[in-house]
């Protein structure tokens, strides 16, 4: 294992009852400080392989570490290494925000002189509803306090699944604000997301996993320049009744004086599209190109290896 990463999974593999194969011998690093996104489409088995390091689920075979602890040799140590925030809102909702982070921390032995829980409240934004019935929360103050409970402990790793899921954007905006205070201070933040322009912000790595494995990891800005089409935006001079001829089928009317074609940057330039459409007798006023996005390389990865 690695000892540099925050988190090391070596050929992990899951096996449910009734044989559906959640984990197909995933082998993953995350370096220690990173901002590391986690994608795949429902199913791929992201929940799995969180569950797995958060010791919720038995896995069938292969290993992982958290902050060099293995989780069957170690797995106090590893538990403590890391703060999870599940999608579900999960807590009990007659105990105040004060009560709901003590008894998380209690939980996870921290001594009542070095717990941090009007500090945590302060920084998500909720030490002004501590002592109210967590009931009574919205759901946007709901999900902060999930964050909050995963940080009682006070773990060097801190992993998010799906947090802004159902949250305005405000919130999302504040939420996104303090993960990024957390990870200026060190921790290392694993974000699972479908909000793709939200992992391609936020996220310096990416893992894309596709039925049990991983299909993808790198950079995000490497996994941006796999990406092999780009979209040519034409602006005419006199309106158009159908697609000049001769740009292929992946040009599409988008207003009447208004064409997008999409081209395989490998294999065609634009210079040479703009002289088609002079050849069709197409008139230009303005041109400007669109780059393929993270959506277009999750995409093509996720049919690719489905």
């Amino acid at each position: 294992m690695n000892s540099s990463s925050a988190i090391s999974v070596r050929n992990l593999e899951k096996t449910y009852a009734g044989g559906k194969r959640a984990l197909a011998g995933i082998s993953l690093e995350i370096p220690r400080g990173s901002m590391f996104g986690l994608l795949g489409p429902n199913g791929a088995g992201k929940s799995t392989l969180i569950n797995i390091l958060a010791g919720l689920v038995n896995k069938t075979s292969g290993s992982a570490t958290i902050w060099g602890f293995d989780i069957d040799e170690h797995p106090r140590n590893a538990k403590a290494s890391i703060g999870i925030v599940p999608q579900e809102i999960l807590f009990d909702a007659f105990f105040t925000p004060f009560e709901t982070l003590e008894l998380q921390a209690g939980l996870y032995g921290v001594p009542p002189k070095q717990r941090r829980t009007m500090e945590i409240l302060r920084a998500v934004r909720l030490e002004d509803k501590a002592h109210v019935g967590s009931r009574t929360l919205s759901g946007g103050m709901k999900r902060r306090l999930l964050v909050a409970k995963a940080l009682v402990h006070n773990p060097p790793v801190l992993v998010l699944d799906e947090p802004t899921a159902g949250v305005d954007i405000e919130l999302r905006q504040q939420l996104w604000d303090y993960i990024r205070e957390l990870h200026a201070g060190g921790t290392t933040v694993v974000l699972t997301t479908h909000y793709l322009e939200e992992a391609e912000a936020l996220c310096d790595r990416i893992a894309i996993v596709n039925q049990g494995a991983v299909v993808a990891n790198d950079l995000t800005s490497t996994l941006l320049a796999t990406a092999q089409d780009k979209v040519l935006l034409v602006t005419t001079d006199a309106d158009l009744n159908e697609v000049p001829p001769g740009l292929g089928d992946r040009a599409v009317l988008k207003g009447p004086r208004a064409l997008g074609i999409t081209y395989d940057k490998r294999e065609t330039q634009a210079g040479e599209i703009l002289h088609r459409l002079t050849q069709a007798g197409v008139g230009v006023v303005d041109v400007s190109t669109q780059e393929a996005d993270l959506e277009d390389v999750f995409l093509q990865l996720t049919r690719t290896h489905g």
